[in-house]
């Protein structure tokens, strides 16, 4: 029988070290077969359905995501005030059974709504079993921070598909995981970092080995130092930061015995990092898609490089400017309405990022596609007639850049239509002629004849969340392009 119609819990995958996995039990003296934790068997029961339905096809995926976007419907008619009277001006009459037709006319949920909404988007009446309701905020990255409310349920699906990533890798769970993400001043400080004895969440289903953690504004010197004596099996962090560790690593000749993969999460994930972990370490990348306000937006296919829409946990759309569904190759918006958040209903939030839609996967899941995660809105460059363009700075020739100058850390600033801050951590002073080839290169890349200004500093500092962003906008007000000929240059 395959592995695929077995449920999850019986399920004994070899993983890379020939040990099958071993469930955790709550019950005294009975340690096999396991009797799970409550909050475990409801993992184990999401787990048991993913295998399923990982493998339906698209159109059986969407009627399942749509008999739920119904019940969430309902549910904010019923008890939410923002979306009480707004429903029926949208004239949707039978919120439980919305079509598709109805759902495309739905206007989206921008983050100046959710702030000037407040209270209004809380739901008045949780239903039982939905848990405890908490808060979280997002990082601000965009300028706009939000809060949002989610339930102990929406934590449960959060685990499950912590797991199902897990399980897709076939990662040893009894190996060591080491974390470089925090950023909070005093935590997980240099030399000994923090230590946990199992992996988080996970241990609610699986044995686990230990946790180890360091916080990610520790200097490169200080982060290989702690993984060389920690020497995980897998290592957790931002994109931006293990490319950092990557190329130092090589230069050295610093390799860590045990490291089976690295993890990446919160920025997007350039060409070049997976290169350098292959190139320093002999290891491949998995990277996820997440948001604190809405959980696992994508997991990367366990066979390819691209991304598998979490469709379980998130209705994520891909749309244009038009508002339509983009077709494999196209770049466009990401809409997502969490699907069992009903302490705070997000319908059609656009939550700031930008991706590309990918072909159906020859994996055999039916789970949707997204080829690229290209990043918010703010990562574009804008020339002076208003035309807006991507800076992939990473994805094509950055190695050329590096190579002009000793450059530690890069960040690029758009002050205004016609200047373009650089601002760099440099190892030494750099000649008139590296300055004069770095502007070149900036004026190249961006393809347009901006004034770049270079600053030095330090250090670039990273958001109380840890991410990094390699490009930044500070333009507010932006002109009409002065044509559709213009735009689409």
């Amino acid at each position: 029988m395959p592995a695929s119609t077995l449920p999850i819990w019986y399920i004994l995958q070899e993983m890379s070290n020939k040990r099958p996995l071993v469930p955790v039990s709550s019950v005294q003296g009975l340690d096999w077969p396991a009797i799970p934790t409550p909050n475990g068997r409801i993992i184990l029961s999401l787990l048991h359905q993913f295998e399923q339905t990982e493998r339906w096809s698209a159109d059986e995926i969407q009627a399942g995501q749509f008999r739920q976007l119904g019940r969430v419907l309902t549910h904010a008619s019923n008890t939410v005030p923002y979306y009480r009277e707004r429903l029926k001006e949208w004239g949707i009459k039978s919120p439980e059974k919305i079509t598709s037709e109805e759902w495309q006319e739905l206007p989206w949920l921008r983050r100046q709504d959710i702030q000037a909404a407040g209270d209004e988007l809380h739901s008045e009446s949780v239903p039982r079993g939905h848990g405890r309701v908490s808060e979280t905020h997002t990082s601000g990255t965009t300028g706009q921070p939000i809060r949002v409310l989610k339930t102990g349920l929406s934590s449960m699906f959060w685990s499950a598909f912590t797991i199902r990533d897990h399980l897709w890798h076939k990662r040893n769970l009894k190996g060591k995981l080491a974390a470089i993400r925090r950023s909070e001043k005093g935590k997980d400080p240099y030399p000994e970092g923090f230590k946990m004895p199992q992996w988080g969440t996970t241990n609610l289903v699986f044995e686990t080995g230990p946790l180890v953690s360091l916080n990610i504004n520790c200097t490169i010197e200080e982060q290989v130092d702690w993984l060389q004596r920690e020497n995980p099996d897998y290592l957790l962090t931002h994109p931006t930061n293990v490319y950092r560790l990557a190329s130092y690593c090589k230069e050295q000749g610093i390799r860590f015995s045990n490291l089976r993969q690295v993890q990446t999460l919160s920025e997007t994930l350039r060409p070049e990092v997976r290169d350098a972990c292959r190139a320093a370490w002999g290891v491949d990348v998995a990277d996820m898609y997440t948001g604190r306000e809405v959980g696992y937006l994508a997991l990367q296919c366990p066979e390819h490089d691209h991304y598998h829409i979490q469709a379980e946990g998130d209705y994520v759309e891909i749309l244009n400017s038009d508002g339509d569904a983009c077709p494999p190759g196209e770049v466009g918006n990401v809409v997502v309405t969490p699907l069992h958040n009903f302490a705070m209903p997000l319908i059609r939030y656009e939550i700031g990022d930008y991706a590309e839609v990918g072909e159906p996967c020859p994996c055999g899941r039916g789970l949707p596609v997204i080829k690229r995660i290209l990043g918010r809105e703010q990562d574009m460059v804008t020339l002076p007639n208003g035309e807006k363009r991507w800076t992939l700075l990473s994805s094509g020739n950055i190695e050329a850049f590096l190579k002009i100058a000793p450059v530690r850390q890069y960040q690029f600033v758009q002050k205004n239509l016609h200047t373009i801050e650089a601002r760099l951590a440099v190892e030494r002073e750099l000649t008139d002629i590296e300055k004069e080839k770095l502007v070149e290169w900036i004026v190249n890349k961006l393809d347009h004849p901006f004034t770049v200004k270079i600053s030095f500093v330090d250090e670039i500092p990273r958001s109380p969340s840890g991410k990094y962003q390699d490009f930044i906008s500070e333009i507010d007000a932006i002109p009409e392009p002065l044509s559709a000929v213009d735009s689409q240059r």
